[in-house]
């Protein structure tokens, strides 16, 4: 197997930082002597015509390198079973379920991992509200601060901390440019801590400090801007129980290769946040940097991962 097409940009929110990752996949393949052609599905008007692209290509293995849209959420992932393609990554079914962050919730919760509390809004259900204080039921159960986010984004597109509630219509009308639901959960005062899954086994865990604020887009993808620490400085037993809600999570939506599972830790317990089926693989990103901790190179990650992919 020598023939491997990366997919990178395409159309969601998130297109810039799956060009990069794409870009350093395509590196790293390139170096370990793979023959790696870089495909932006952008380019085609449907999945037909890419697979077409893709067969031209004399593709033997499909690198996803995208973020979010119809290339994480499983409706890509289906495409390529269909027609044949091995491909990296969870199948559509798990894609699926974790870009709908209300329904992953739900299940977590079922499973006995804690998630902070939280209501979705399926469309904008405020905007008959005219007086701020007619939200008292939201704030009531979640409090304040509390984050508002597309119920089905990524990469902190689109996401609001709302600490007055004068400012939550807009934030909620922000979120909604993004998804046809947003949710709504209660801000975790604490530390941002994240866990790689590698074929069912947790890596060392990575902690996110933002220098300033909280780990918005702009803290997310500047460098300087935040700090990261791995292995994250935590007791023993709260790194085993954050790994072992990882891997539970990873079994219970059935998940594939490699992903990324975001928690936050009050310095009780951790909450779960959400799951990353394709997280990001660009120089700042958290999945390569938990890799290095256990002596994984970017470019000895990626071969990994394809050797998953071909079981």
């Amino acid at each position: 197997m020598n023939k491997v097409t990366v997919l990178m940009g395409g159309t969601s929110s998130e297109r810039k930082v799956s060009l990069v990752s794409g870009a350093a996949i395509a590196q790293a393949l390139r170096e370990l002597g793979y023959e790696a052609a870089e495909v932006d599905p952008a380019d085609w008007p449907d999945f037909r015509n890419l697979l077409q692209k893709l067969a031209s290509e004399q593709t033997e293995l499909v690198f996803i390198g995208l973020h979010g849209g119809s290339g994480e959420n499983g409706e890509l992932q289906a495409a390529l079973d269909l027609a044949g393609y091995r491909f990296t990554g969870s199948r559509h079914q798990a894609c699926a379920l974790t870009m709908d962050k209300y329904a992953a919730k739900l299940l977590a919760s079922a499973e006995g991992v804690p998630t902070a509390e939280h209501i979705l809004l399926r469309g904008d259900v405020l905007h008959d509200y005219s007086d701020p204080t007619d939200y008292s039921g939201i704030t009531d159960k979640l409090g304040l601060p509390l984050i508002v986010k597309p119920n089905d984004g990524g990469s902190s597109v689109g996401i609001s901390l709302v600490d007055d509630i004068s400012t939550l219509k807009a934030a909620v009308l922000t979120a909604l440019q993004y998804s046809s639901s947003a949710l709504l959960e209660a801000y975790i005062p604490g530390r941002e801590i994240t866990a790689t899954v590698l074929d069912g086994q947790a890596l060392p865990l990575v902690e996110i400090r933002p220098r300033s604020g909280w780990y918005d887009y702009q803290n997310k993808y500047n460098a300087g801007r935040s700090e990261y620490l791995a292995p994250a400085p935590v007791s023993d037993s709260t790194t085993q129980l954050i790994q072992s809600y990882a891997e539970r999570l990873w079994q219970v939506f059935g998940l594939g290769g490699y992903a990324r599972i975001d928690f936050r830790f009050d310095g009780d317990k951790p909450y779960f946040l959400e799951v990353n089926t394709l997280p990001g693989m660009t120089p700042l990103s958290l999945t390569p940097m938990a890799a290095k901790t256990v002596g994984l190179s970017f470019n000895q990650l990626v071969e990994r991962i394809i050797s998953l992919a071909l079981k």
